[in-house]
């Protein structure tokens, strides 16, 4: 049973409204270093996936770019310099993705 809603797991739903973030509906791709000891990733935010899909595009995005990264907290990184390839792999899935940042 869900202590917040009281309804069984299966059927909760507060945990189903947490898991999805709010969306725009853009999803945005760029390149950060900060807190990674001068390591370059690829950070996609923006998805509006709840945590199973989105680990589930991670890999997707990982296995399409021969690197590693991870999927957590609605963020996807991607290890590496890799927005091109990751705009390119986004939008053959039909989401609308466009390059954030510098």
């Amino acid at each position: 049973m869900c202590p917040d809603c009281r309804q069984p797991i299966s059927g909760c739903v507060c945990r189903q409204a947490q898991s999805v973030a709010p969306s725009d509906g853009v999803v945005r791709v760029s390149r950060s270093t900060k807190g990674r000891g001068g390591k370059t990733v690829t950070v996609v935010k923006g998805l509006a996936l709840d945590a199973l899909a989105l680990a589930q595009l991670g890999k997707q995005l990982r296995a399409a770019c021969g690197s590693g990264g991870t999927a957590k907290d609605g963020v996807i990184e991607v290890q590496g310099d890799h927005c091109e390839l990751v705009l390119q792999t986004l939008q053959k899935h039909g989401y609308a993705a466009k390059r954030a940042g510098g």
